[in-house]
């Protein structure tokens, strides 16, 4: 299944970023990288999880959805995080 990297900028009011983290742990296999970057795999297209992670969203808010090639380059993360990209970029 491809990876997508998700990225969100949600604006006040009414910041609902326990709605967006549950919904995208709820792809089961995610990665979250930094405050407000995911990588999930899943068998949907960035269309449709942009219109999952999208009702958690305000009229301000901001996502990005998009998905990831198994090329990819990072430096600064743990060990565990770089040993999921180095797996989960792959599926």
């Amino acid at each position: 299944m491809p990876a997508y990297i998700v990225t969100y900028d949600l604006h006040t009011p009414g910041q609902k970023y326990t709605c967006i983290k549950e919904k995208i742990e709820a792809y089961g296999y995610y990665c979250h990288l930094q405050q407000s970057v995911w990588i999930v795999v899943s068998s949907k297209d960035s269309t449709s999880i942009r219109d999952d992670l999208s009702t958690c969203l305000d009229n301000n808010d901001s996502l990005f959805v998009a998905k990831l090639s198994d090329e990819a380059a990072w430096r600064g993360f743990s060990e565990d995080t770089s040993k999921w990209l180095k797996t989960g970029l792959k599926q």
